[in-house]
């Protein structure tokens, strides 16, 4: 069992940056792969960026490519999504994800088991 609790969202004008933490509870996050998906209003849920159990892999969408970086540090229980040039198609409530099998990656919502409140990020044009 793990909790996730994400936060650093916020209000940014388009091409700003922002950083998303999501700080797990439990003893065993190390043994997790770890994900962050997004939702904008009347849109579905979308995969952004997934990093394996040590971090050596990591896996986007193509929207977000040379401008958001997913990283963790297993000492601090802690997943970051790093967003830079943002736009205002990024504007949606991030979740941050956790995934029993943490070798791989995958961008599949069904394949992550344990699921955070979300936090808003709104970009303005």
């Amino acid at each position: 069992q793990v909790q996730l609790v994400e936060s650093g969202g916020g209000l940014v004008q388009a091409g700003g940056s922002l950083r998303l933490s999501c700080a797990a509870s439990g003893r065993t996050f190390s043994s997790y792969a770890m994900g962050w998906f997004r939702q904008a209003p009347g849109k579905e849920r979308e995969f952004v960026a997934s990093i394996n159990w040590s971090g050596d892999f990591t896996t986007c969408t193509d929207s977000v490519k040379g401008r958001f970086t997913i990283s963790r540090d297993n000492a601090r229980n802690t997943v970051y999504l790093q967003m830079n040039s943002l736009k205002p198609e990024d504007t949606a409530v991030y979740h941050c994800a956790a995934r029993n099998f943490g070798i791989s990656t995958t961008s599949l919502a069904r394949d992550y088991g344990y699921w955070g409140q979300g936090t808003q990020v709104t970009v303005s044009s």
